[in-house]
């Protein structure tokens, strides 16, 4: 072997007894390196482990250059190396990083250190440290890929501890990938290019790259100045170049004073990718959502990049998203979408969680097992006022939560006894299957720590409107019998024929699904399509604002 070996160290034992795959992948680096003086890095590399020998085993740093037998990966003797180079033209070239990202100014520093006429006749030392310099500076960079800049932990703490407790409710569940710093450097050394190996780690469900190239196209539109803002009464020349910065004008003239057919379908296209009615014609949503500044629009778009970095990255054949911003469900089928409906989602009061899970099995006629939440804020003043309330609602009031318990009457209970927030109410409150059901006639379940699932409703109207947050949390769905009949299409635990009879009735049957099927919740106020239009929605929550807060 070619490096050279301190008798006392045990670092540089282990280096000479080190896994086979460890030294195969090595040795075909270091034959590379020893193209640029091999001398330099059998000193460099005896160097390297000596310096690492006191660190503990987990450091990053230790397991970083044990994996690659300690050879030095960034420096040659007279400069970078190109795996440096690579590293720091994907770094400068990253739009997803601001331009002041610290990383940025550090890859900066670092390219022109290495450029310095002096840098050959550095002592080995200083070489090293540039070499180290640029591990962290790729620990960094590859932290920034995977994971983004949202800090989860605050976050969360605000979920948690918000200031008003009664005015938030929900959750975010995160999803983290198989790759980290370590697996992308095996597969860069393995096939010779840092810049491969970053390409293949960077997120690829979820519409990723697609939205990379939108945040290049309003980092070009802020280059050339922006667009200020816009009113209902804006003229049409004005509307037109703000929709010709962006890209919605599609092939209408950029010139013209009048609002022709052509700049009314635009107009709509834009209604329609920002959540609205497409009218066609200006209004104040519209000229408020056409005037968000074009820094804010690239904040945003850069959010929801890392957002997309958290969800749960799975390749299956089906899958079904709920994106709440958008109050739409999406059944998607080899890529492509083969249902997608209207759904009503939880008000701010009652936020629907954000995770993923497994649709497991259908429920045709189900009971509504109300909620503890519901009966303490919404039946018990009820209750206290009318002990026979529940009756005239079609709620029945079960002795305990076996089931078979026997229904009791609301006025055979001393109900103020369970007035406090803290007292345990025994009773279970069920709405029995029928017409009137809160939960229609189908549920969907995918079994989840938030009591959430997907399922019908009787109050039909308000799947009209723009804005769908009504519920307690769960989904409700405005197709729930086309949702069924897909499910019928390749799932033989579900028969089109049987349940279509079954829901004829009010008898309550489970459908155990032979196949699961993957659902995502996801909160995205920015995306790209289906059709490869970018979509912006209202950041109902609040979160947008919580998740930019540096």
């Amino acid at each position: 072997m070619l490096i050279k070996i301190h008798k006392e160290s045990s670092v540089c034992k282990h280096i000479l007894f080190g896994n086979y795959i460890k030294r195969l992948l090595a040795f075909s680096l270091l034959t590379l390196s020893l193209l640029h003086g091999g001398e330099f890095h059998e000193d460099a590399s005896a160097t390297i482990a000596l310096s690492l020998e006191k660190e503990p085993a987990k450091s990053f740093n230790r397991e970083f250059y044990s994996q690659l037998y300690f050879v030095p990966v960034w420096v040659h003797e007279d400069g970078l190396s190109t795996f440096s180079k690579e590293l720091i033209n994907q770094i400068l070239a990253d739009k997803t990083l601001v331009d002041y990202a610290s990383v940025k100014q550090k890859a900066t520093k670092l390219l022109e250190a290495s450029m310095s006429p002096s840098f050959v006749n550095l002592p080995i030392e200083e070489k090293l440290k540039v070499e180290f310099a640029m591990t962290g500076l790729y620990k960094e960079y590859t932290s920034h890929l995977l994971n983004g800049n949202i800090n989860w932990s605050a976050f969360r703490g605000k979920l948690v501890n918000p200031k008003d407790e009664s005015d938030i409710n929900g959750g975010w569940l995160t999803y983290g990938g198989k790759e980290n710093a370590l697996t992308i450097m095996n597969d860069a050394v393995t096939n010779g290019s840092v810049t491969m190996a970053l390409k293949n780690a960077t997120p690829k469900a979820f519409k990723y790259h697609a939205l990379e190239k939108k945040l290049v196209e309003y980092l070009a539109a802020k280059k050339q100045g922006g667009w200020g803002n816009i009113s209902s009464l804006s003229s049409a020349s004005v509307v037109r170049n703000r929709l010709n910065m962006t890209g919605e004008l599609g092939e209408c003239s950029t010139v013209g004073a009048t609002f022709d057919t052509c700049l009314k379908g635009a107009i709509s296209m834009y209604q329609k990718n920002n959540g609205m009615s497409p009218t066609g014609s200006m209004n104040a949503n519209t000229a408020k959502a056409m005037s968000e500044s074009v820094d804010r629009k690239i904040a945003k778009l850069r959010l929801n990049l890392d957002r997309i970095k958290w969800l749960n990255h799975r390749f299956e054949p089906r899958s079904i998203m709920v994106n709440i911003p958008d109050y739409m469900l999406y059944f998607v089928e080899n890529n492509n979408i083969k249902k997608q409906m209207r759904v009503i989602v939880g008000d701010r009061k009652h936020r629907t969680p954000i995770f993923s899970n497994r649709v497991s099995n259908i429920v045709l006629n189900p009971y509504w097992n109300v909620p503890d939440s519901i009966i303490k804020k919404e039946f018990m003043p009820k209750l206290l006022r009318n002990p026979n309330a529940m009756a005239g609602e079609g709620i029945e009031i079960r002795r305990n939560w076996d089931k078979d318990a026997p229904i009791i009457s609301g006025s055979s209970i001393n109900w103020s006894q369970y007035r406090g927030a803290d007292a345990k109410i025994p009773f279970r409150f069920a709405q029995p299957p029928g017409a009137g059901n809160a939960l229609g006639k189908i549920k969907f379940l995918f079994p989840n720590n938030f009591a959430v699932y997907m399922h019908d409703t009787p109050t039909k109207h308000l799947f009209a409107t723009d804005v769908r947050a009504y519920s307690h949390g769960c989904i409700r769905l405005s197709e729930p019998k086309e949702l069924l009949k897909i499910f019928a299409s390749f799932d033989s635990a579900v028969s089109l024929p049987d349940a279509n009879k079954i829901l004829k009735g009010v008898t309550e049957t489970n459908l155990a699904l032979k196949n699961s099927i993957p659902v995502d919740i996801v909160y995205l106020t920015a995306w790209v399509d289906y059709n490869g239009n970018l979509q912006f929605r209202n950041d109902i929550y609040g979160y947008d604002a919580m998740q930019l807060a540096r």
